[in-house]
């Protein structure tokens, strides 16, 4: 069975850590409304996709 010949020190341990860290998600202004919204995604606020209306506003409310 392998077994770390050493300790692994702290700095160490927190540099091979340093890529899982949280990205930070991109949110896009909304055309029809200028609500921020994920790409890709239907407009919570109005319910637009794409230039037209997906779901309706009474519905998500």
């Amino acid at each position: 069975m392998a077994v770390p010949k050493k300790k692994t020190s702290p700095s160490r341990r927190n540099m091979r850590r340093s890529h899982h860290a949280l990205k930070s998600q991109a949110h896009v202004e909304c055309p029809s409304c200028g609500e921020l919204k994920r790409p890709h995604h239907v407009c919570g606020a109005c319910g637009h996709y794409d230039g037209r209306e997906v779901v309706s506003a009474t519905a998500q409310a």
